[in-house]
């Protein structure tokens, strides 16, 4: 296979112009995160897809619990449902949550229950890592896919034991953080870069005056206490949040080989090597004969195995020279123009990983 051609034209394409950010999208203001919440619940309602009570004790506890604090006494052999399934709820806590708004949770089962579908959270409380109560779900459970099953077959697609409850909890207790008595206020990259945090830090400068922002390594970006004390913290994080920066990221090629999916930055460059690629396709076919005696001669009829094997290989016409600094991203158009199919892709990316050519961190799952 000969890559020149059409590779030469895609090497001339102007490289790609780095996009500004945010900062907003680029870091973590030091104390504005959510929480997670986690719960042990019930879903009622099921048609029949509910938790097998005797392989789930769990799901009767749980059960005679809740309807002993109705005032509901129930026997073991009396209290066969099928219609019930235990679940986990999780949940995140918003930064800055009051008490009475509303957050979306999750539903899982954690039971031998088929589906989810169709049935309702009763009251399920929602604890926090300090083992805080600090919200209540309840609701009917959106729970996606289906399952079809017969006497001797089933299908299933997507996934029934799990499933959405929009708006489904409320908060009941705020997490107790006040942004106005902190005196540094830290932003924290995403993905640390000293080139980035510097850009972050110098963006803000222009934008306040003076120095109050400096880079103190290369996950964090530090704004002075003058800064806070004269317009709060509050302030500043609105009036830098949408500040515009060139973000610098590391070069980086990520290969899924399972799905074949290939993942590249503009960053990523090759130096001048050699590349040739080919099919190798071998052949094999029997093609047995049967040799028999004349008529009313002596002798015997036996099979004479014949077999024909041939290899075919796609030879190309040379190898294609790439240049100094070659964009991965031209590379990847020329391979595409030419046929080329993911999977071969892969294997030329490795091959010239392998060789020293290409520099980036390259990252196989």
């Amino acid at each position: 296979m000969i890559l020149r051609p059409l590779l030469a034209a895609a090497f001339l394409a102007a490289a790609p112009v780095a996009a500004d950010i945010r900062i907003k999208d680029l870091v973590e203001f030091d104390g504005v995160r959510g929480n997670d919440l986690v719960g042990y619940g019930l879903v009622v309602g099921l048609p029949g897809t509910g938790d097998g009570i005797r392989n789930s004790p769990f799901t009767e506890e749980a059960l005679s619990n809740l309807l002993e604090r109705l005032g509901v006494n129930v026997t073991g052999e009396q209290f066969r449902p099928k219609n019930v399934a235990a679940v986990l709820v999780t949940a995140e806590l918003p930064p800055f949550a009051r008490a009475g708004r509303r957050i979306d949770v999750s539903v899982s089962a954690i039971g031998d229950a088929s589906s989810l579908r169709g049935g309702t959270l009763i009251m399920t409380p929602l604890n926090a890592a300090d083992g805080g109560i600090y919200a209540v779900a309840q609701g009917p459970v959106l729970a996606g896919g289906v399952q079809v099953e017969g006497d001797a077959a089933s299908i299933t697609r997507g996934v029934p034991t799990g499933g959405t409850i929009p708006d489904g909890a409320r908060i009941e207790r705020e997490i107790d953080f006040d942004l106005a008595q902190i005196e540094d206020l830290r932003l924290a990259l995403r993905d640390p870069d000293f080139t980035t945090a510097s850009r972050i830090a110098a963006a803000i400068n222009r934008s306040l005056g003076g120095r109050v922002a400096r880079m103190q390594d290369s996950g964090t970006v530090v704004i002075d206490s003058a800064q806070i004390q004269v317009a709060g913290a509050a302030e500043t994080i609105a009036r830098i949040e949408n500040l515009l920066v060139d973000s610098a990221q590391k070069a980086r090629v990520v290969i899924d080989q399972r799905s074949g999916t290939v993942v590249l930055g503009d960053e990523v460059r090759i130096s001048r090597v050699a590349v040739a690629q080919g099919d190798l396709t071998l052949r094999v076919r029997e093609a047995p004969v049967v040799s028999q005696p004349s008529p009313f001669g002596e002798g015997e009829t036996v099979v004479v195995p014949r077999t024909d094997v041939a290899i075919d290989e796609e030879v190309g016409e040379g190898f294609a020279i790439l240049p100094e600094t070659v964009s991965l991203a031209n590379l990847v158009e020329g391979l595409n123009a030419l046929g080329v199919s993911t999977r071969q892709m892969i294997d030329i990316l490795a091959a010239v990983k392998a060789a020293g050519a290409l520099h980036a961190e390259f990252v196989l799952q």
